[in-house]
Parts: structure tokens; sequence; C-alpha cells
């Protein structure tokens, strides 16, 4: 895995992290004070739950997250998703700007083919993301 997108050494460790180790499931990128520049705002090992409540409720975010579920057989699935956290309040430069990052992240990623924008929690139910994931 290798940037083309001017992701930092820290970022790429991270998200390399996530897809080959599984001891992570979730990195969050921010926006540093330098346009354009992402910085990881936290990576971990994230319930659905706490997930939502890492959200800010009031700035942008990126977010890389595995989801965990079982289909209606029965079998265990993960499927990788980005997200596009923007909620109502954000200014319309900023949004932009992380719609931007997102493009060039859904690029990047090429494993993952689940992609979601949000400005709600609600955007974010569990059982919306496991539809999306399964159909």
């Amino acid at each position: 895995m290798s940037s083309s997108i001017g992701l930092s050494p820290e970022i790429v460790d991270a998200l390399r992290h996530l897809k080959e180790r599984r001891e992570i499931n979730t990195v969050i990128l921010r926006h540093t004070y330098t346009p354009g520049a992402l910085a990881l705002d936290s990576e971990g090992n994230l319930t659905h739950d706490e997930l939502m409540r890492a959200l800010p409720t009031d700035e942008a975010r990126l977010v890389v997250h595995e989801l965990a579920f079982a289909t209606q057989e029965g079998a265990r699935r993960h499927e990788h998703l980005l997200i596009l956290w923007v909620p109502s309040g954000v200014s319309t430069t900023e949004e932009q700007s992380y719609a931007d990052d997102y493009s060039s992240l859904k690029e990047f990623l090429t494993e993952v083919h689940i992609h979601l924008s949000a400005r709600r929690t609600e955007q974010l139910d569990y059982r919306q993301l496991v539809a999306q994931a399964t159909g």
C-alpha cells in the first residue's frame, strides 16, 4: 500500500494495520491546520456504539471502519466502510475539503466497496450498514 494522495506515513501505517492485523477496526482521520493535510485522529477496536460516540458533533471526519456482522444464514462477515462524516454546522469550505479527500481515499482504498456520507448518527444505524453490506 503506497500513498499517491499525500497521506502521512502514520496514516498509511494505521490503514495497513486495519487491513492486515485485525487488532483495530477503525481509523478516524481529521484535517490539520495545514490546508489539504490529513492527520490521524484515532485508531482502535470500536464497537458500533463507541464509533458513534467518537464522531464529533460539530466537526467533519473521514472514517475507515470494519463492520462485523452475521448474515441471515449465520455466517460471520466483515466489510470495510469509508464514511464521510459531515455534521450540520460544518462550513461549506470544510465540507468541500473533506469531500475532496473522501474522493481521493475512495481511489486509494480499492478494497473498500461501501462508501457513505452522513450528517447524523441515525444515518449510520447498524442495521442500515449491514443492509448495505449484504445488499
